[in-house]
């Protein structure tokens, strides 16, 4: 049970909290622990993969997750002799670059600019020149992790990146969901939507995916670079037809491309060569919180992993929620703690003034402006992006308490015009009440949590 109590014991408790669920999805121990080689198999999980003995052996992919995965695949075939065959290259974000055995980690964009860059245009372009030339013998291993949509830029032809950076742009500063940004990302590249592995030709392809997306939709996590594309040019248009107002904001040659495309049927199904394996999600990180919460003698309430909307609202009706359970028993004899997952989105206000945040620090601030008057008395409420980088900034979310209000009002601040044009970040700075990390090298969406005492 909790011994020491106060703002401080709840404030460690929820960061500890949240770093043992981002612990359990360490991109390296999912790895590792999903696959295993033999002399002439590759065994993922109970399925096995028979591998000749002339056969190459290629790992590509990309992701935030990416450079855990190479090492862990390093890791996993390492006493096998398929290791001495192994070679690939994997895009992975600037800071995340270190020196590995078989596999070449590509900077592929800077830090907290999620976004596709020139650099990853060509990070790409080697990949697709390392599968290309794999016959039916060999093995084509792809590790797919968030952020693999904009790790992983191959424009179609006829466009360029600065066509799909303003489309990117334009359903990111509008709150699209991840699910529309990937549909639209998919029909304006030559990798996603299943193109990777076509171009693999006749090869084995088995990916290794870890989720960053609400209840696993292989077709949408890093865009589906290996699973075939269930949606259509026109329902890509739709979704520019409902964000680009005036239809400049997007260029005529996007227009151009999908317009032309629009009558086409959904592609058709991938061969039996192609194998997708998830081997970590959202669930796992809230079941390893869930363990740990449960250690430290807190009550867990789970909301599960299915948690989306705008963030400031999410994080309003979660301060509502904690509160009511929190003075329905004003002596509670045992603490509790309230578990959520998922991925909120933001909606860009319009504004001339500088500003930075992400959707867990907008999440934060947006409970705190709802308990505000409150003070948090309590209470402590945490959210965290798992791979470390919320938004464009250097912080993974942010963590409020009793003493961040009582920061916040001895310096002057109030929530309210700091939500009013998405500048979380530079509230939870003032107050101490930034989660910093940097990377993690898994993500599985956000895990947010309450504490109630």
């Amino acid at each position: 049970m909790i011994g020491r109590t106060g703002p401080a014991r709840l404030r460690d408790d929820a960061l500890t909290i949240w770093h043992a669920g981002v612990a359990a999805v360490d991109s390296e121990r999912l790895v590792r622990g999903a696959v295993r080689a033999t002399a002439d198999n590759l065994e993922v999980f109970s399925r096995s993969i028979p591998i000749g003995p002339t056969a190459r052996v290629v790992a590509v992919g990309g992701g935030k997750a990416g450079a855990g995965m190479a090492a862990g695949l390093e890791a996993a075939l390492a006493s096998s002799t398929l290791f001495q065959r192994l070679n690939g290259w994997v895009n992975v974000p600037d800071d995340c670059v270190r020196p590995l055995s078989r596999i070449h980690l590509h900077a592929a964009r800077p830090p907290g600019l999620n976004v596709p860059t020139a650099a990853g245009v060509a990070g790409t372009k080697a990949i697709l020149d390392r599968v290309r030339p794999l016959s039916a013998d060999d093995l084509c291993l792809v590790l797919l992790s968030g952020g693999g949509s904009a790790l992983l830029p191959a424009p179609a032809p006829g466009l360029s990146l600065a066509d799909k950076l303003a489309v990117t742009r334009l359903l990111m500063a509008n709150g699209a969901t991840i699910n529309e940004l990937n549909c639209v990302r998919k029909h304006l590249s030559s990798f996603k939507g299943g193109r990777l592995a076509r171009a693999a030709g006749e090869a084995r392809v088995v990916s290794l995916i870890i989720s960053d997306v609400i209840d696993d939709p292989l077709d949408v996590i890093a865009s589906g670079p290996t699973v075939a594309d269930s949606s259509t040019a026109a329902d890509a248009l739709a979704i520019l037809e409902r964000f680009a107002s005036p239809r400049t904001e997007v260029p005529e040659s996007v227009w151009t491309l999908l317009n032309t495309r629009r009558s086409e049927p959904a592609d058709p199904p991938l061969p039996s060569t192609v194998c997708n394996f998830v081997i970590g999600h959202n669930q796992t990180a809230l079941a390893a919180a869930a363990v740990k919460a449960a250690e430290l003698g807190y009550e867990v309430h789970s909301l599960g992993s299915r948690n989306q909307g705008e963030a400031r609202d999410v994080g309003v009706r979660f301060a509502h929620l904690v509160r009511e359970l929190r003075d329905a028993s004003p002596a509670t004899p045992c603490p509790v703690c309230v578990l959520a997952g998922g991925e909120p989105t933001v909606r860009l206000k319009p504004t001339n003034h500088p500003r930075r945040g992400g959707r867990n620090q907008e999440l934060v601030l947006g409970a705190i402006d709802a308990l505000w008057d409150d003070g948090l008395e309590r209470l402590a409420v945490l959210s965290g992006g798992t791979d470390g980088e919320d938004g464009p900034t250097d912080a993974a979310g942010a963590v409020a308490d009793s003493e961040l209000i009582n920061a916040a009002r001895a310096h002057g601040l109030t929530p309210t015009p700091f939500l009013a044009i998405n500048n979380s970040y530079e509230f939870f700075e003032h107050t101490s009440g930034l989660i910093k990390t940097g990377p993690t090298h898994t993500n599985v969406m956000d895990v947010w949590l309450a504490l109630i005492r």
